[in-house]
């Protein structure tokens, strides 16, 4: 079981002393007064044991516990205790010749320091540790990480790696059947057909809903609007918007819906009741929620691509009207130097602007080429004409399939949302308003409601 998580050569590397840094080492191989005396010569204890003990007593505090070849510890941090204990280093190489006296030594440093070794009520604590831990994380080697700092903080000295390898796996074992009991409501029989349903090639899309799901957009385009509001459509359907995961952690769902986009439909259709239902219960759930927001995402940029154009159209046919507009500005300046002119009599004031200061011919063409006066958006909204065809092809649907809510001051707004779901609803073009009984055309509102959402969404 051990070596499905860690090969030999890292299992084996785990029972040996890591690499230790710079911070390890002033942290955990830093004596106080009261570890020098605990190691004091005066007990009977030569060089080489003193050396080891001090040795066994910071690597546990350490590692949480001490490997069989203390003799093996970093050489930096020999050499530190050494000058603390002014002893030669190299005493350490003749430490521990006999095992009796390395694990007399390790129950005295338990003793001293306050562990123990683990009971059968530490090791089940460990395992109630452990599965809350897989219910949120999966990795084993992250929970057995987990273990080990727990153990440590319990001030449990850990057992060999294969030992807490074996508590980890029996921990996502029972985190897996935890997870299909707190669900086990929810896999009525008809939606376990629905789930697996997921499973199986559909004539009519080609491919199983489980792709077609994972499938995304490449485009803002009304074709991928449309395409993804069909698989909202779908998933409703299935009542996805509604499932509640509440009783599993967030990072379990997500673990799980993870393992329903990685694994193929053949893969999951292997997997037993017990480990299907719960992937794909959560990744219907996931997906409602994040197709959702591919609708609104895709609108978003579908009506602002529309909209910039249309602004650049609008800013461009300003810049044309202004420079249409030069000649009118330069009558309008010959008359009010005229006008404004006080060396000039009022009597005479008409005289000199329709004669030789400035002229009818002048006057007659300026008329003649008046522009019609700009909307309040500057033409805004009358630029998106050439875009109705184009929105119409996809706010109907997102429309009729995403509820939107907002504030005070976005009433208006939903109320004419309201009306244009209604008139996709009928078929009609025209609304009538009460008040002037004037009609509004429904692409333009359509258009006027597309540019606002685009700008809200």
């Amino acid at each position: 079981m051990a070596t499905r998580v860690f090969a030999d050569q890292e299992l084996e590397a785990l029972r040996r002393f890591p690499e230790i840094g710079r911070e390890e080492l002033f942290r955990f191989f830093t004596l106080t007064s009261a570890d020098v005396a605990f190691v004091d010569p005066g007990r009977g204890r030569g060089p080489a044991d003193r050396l080891g003990l001090a040795v066994t007593l910071c690597t546990l505090r350490w590692l949480g516990f001490v490997p069989d070849e203390v003799a093996a510890a970093p050489r930096a941090a020999v050499v530190r205790l050494a000058e603390r204990l002014d002893v030669d280093p190299d005493h350490i190489r003749s430490y521990g010749k006999r095992a009796n006296t390395r694990t007399g030594h390790l129950r005295s440093v338990a003793r001293y320091l306050g562990w123990r070794v683990p009971t059968p009520l530490d090791l089940k604590e460990l395992d109630e540790f452990l599965l809350a831990r897989a219910l949120e994380h999966d990795s084993p080697v992250l929970l057995f990480r987990l273990a080990c700092e727990y153990l440590i903080s319990a001030r449990v000295i850990r057992p060999g790696p294969v030992t807490v390898i074996e508590r980890v796996a029996h921990a996502r074992e029972e985190a897996r059947r935890e997870t299909f009991d707190r669900l086990a409501h929810e896999f009525t029989d008809q939606r376990c057909a629905d789930l697996d349903g997921l499973l199986v090639d559909d004539p009519a899309i080609g491919m199983t809903r489980l792709r077609w799901l994972a499938t995304g957009p490449v485009e803002a385009s009304p074709a991928a609007v449309k395409a993804e509001v069909s698989k909202l459509e779908f998933l409703r359907g299935l009542g996805a918007h509604t499932l509640d995961l509440s009783a599993l952690p967030a990072e379990r769902r997500r673990f799980l819906a993870t393992v329903g986009r990685r694994l193929t439909a053949q893969a999951l259709q292997r997997r037993e009741a017990e480990r299907r239902y719960p992937i794909l219960f959560t990744l219907l759930s996931q997906s409602a929620t994040e197709v959702l927001d591919e609708v609104v995402q895709l609108f978003d940029q579908a009506v602002s691509a529309r909209e910039s154009k249309a602004a650049h159209r609008m800013r461009d046919e300003l810049a044309e009207r202004g420079k249409a507009g030069e000649d009118r500005q330069a009558l309008l300046d010959a008359i009010l130097a005229i006008v404004a002119d006080p060396a000039v009599p009022d009597e005479d004031v008409g005289a000199l602007i329709r004669g030789e200061k400035v002229g009818w011919e002048r006057l007659r063409s300026a008329q003649a080429t008046a522009l019609p006066p700009l909307p309040r958006d500057h033409g805004h909204l009358a630029a998106l004409d050439g875009s109705y065809g184009y929105l119409r092809q996809f706010t109907p649907q997102v429309l009729e399939a995403v509820t939107f809510a907002g504030g005070t001051a976005a009433t208006d707004l939903l109320k004419a949302v309201a009306i244009l779901r209604e008139l996709n609803a009928t078929g009609a073009r025209k609304v009538i308003r009460v008040d002037t009984t004037s009609r509004i055309d429904v692409d333009h509102l359509a258009a006027a409601v597309a540019k606002r959402l685009g700008h809200s969404s």
